[in-house]
């Protein structure tokens, strides 16, 4: 077998490395998305708010901190 056959298998079965970092940075990008929403839903199925803060202040506090 020539050099320039092993080569070019190589080349053919290696994984390449830049698509593979994109669609990964990808997937960690869109887990912390699903995490954050998942957290957002949660706190609305949680039900009804603390009568002293009202919903207003509440959902003020919420996004408040998430913006920080």
């Amino acid at each position: 077998m020539s050099t320039h056959s092993l080569y070019a298998c190589k080349r053919k079965f290696a994984k390449p490395v830049s698509g593979d970092s994109e669609k990964d940075a990808e997937i960690r990008r869109l887990k912390r998305e699903l995490l954050r929403v998942t957290e957002e839903r949660d706190i609305l199925k949680m039900g009804e708010p603390v009568p002293a803060l009202g919903p207003r202040t509440m959902a003020s506090a919420y996004f408040a901190r998430d913006a920080t």
